[in-house]
């Protein structure tokens, strides 16, 4: 099984978000074979705590907006070093940089399929995408 196309396109979004907010090294897995909680994870990097902050908003605030969700839970806002955002078939991580590559998610998620997010992030003008 494979992530449905719902959920690819909250991945776009969301990646679209980030990037709007300046978020860095942009990933989108498919996580769909691995859990059955979700279909997707959406990885961002940011420079501080504050461009977290502004990253989570965002991407809230574009899937409410786009696709007329709303996240289930929001987990570690209060550190702003790691959020996640949990909007049922869309898992999205925001991290601080140094935590991003302690915990190296890509690492652990290695074996599922990239999904392709670059053209959602070269939509919104970011300097860096990653499929």
């Amino acid at each position: 099984m494979t992530a449905t196309p719902e959920s690819i396109a909250l991945a776009r979004t969301a990646a679209f978000a980030a990037a709007d907010r300046l978020g860095t090294d942009i990933v989108a897995l498919d996580v769909s074979e691995q859990l059955v909680l979700t279909d997707a994870f959406v990885i961002v990097s940011a420079p501080s705590e504050r461009q977290v902050r502004a990253i989570v908003d965002r991407v809230e605030e574009e899937l409410h907006t786009r696709h007329g969700i709303k996240r289930i839970r929001r987990e570690g806002q209060a550190s702003g070093r790691w959020v996640l955002l949990d909007f049922a078939d869309l898992i999205v991580h925001v991290f601080a940089e140094e935590d991003r590559e302690f915990y190296a998610l890509e690492r652990l998620w290695k074996d599922c399929p990239v999904i392709d997010v670059s053209a959602a992030v070269a939509e919104a003008g970011a300097p860096d995408a990653e499929a």
